[in-house]
């Protein structure tokens, strides 16, 4: 497993979400919490980040198959 960590921007990249939205899913223990690097420097695993994705989209995939729609 490759341990790559990557910064908020790249995190935004990678999910569409704003950073208010990806701290707001932290404070609920809905997304994956970052590393600390330093004083004012954090980063996010990267395949956690990735597993959080596959998670919604398999979320998604299940609701289409049972033709409902829960929330998160």
């Amino acid at each position: 497993m490759n341990l790559r960590l990557i910064r908020l921007q790249q995190v935004i990249n990678l999910t569409g979400l704003k950073s208010s939205a990806i701290y707001k899913y932290i404070s609920e223990d809905k997304f994956p919490k970052s590393v600390k690097l330093g004083i004012r420097a954090v980063a996010w695993v990267e395949h956690e980040i990735l597993h959080w994705i596959e998670q919604r989209i398999e979320h998604r995939n299940d609701n289409i198959l049972f033709g409902y729609d829960v929330e998160v």
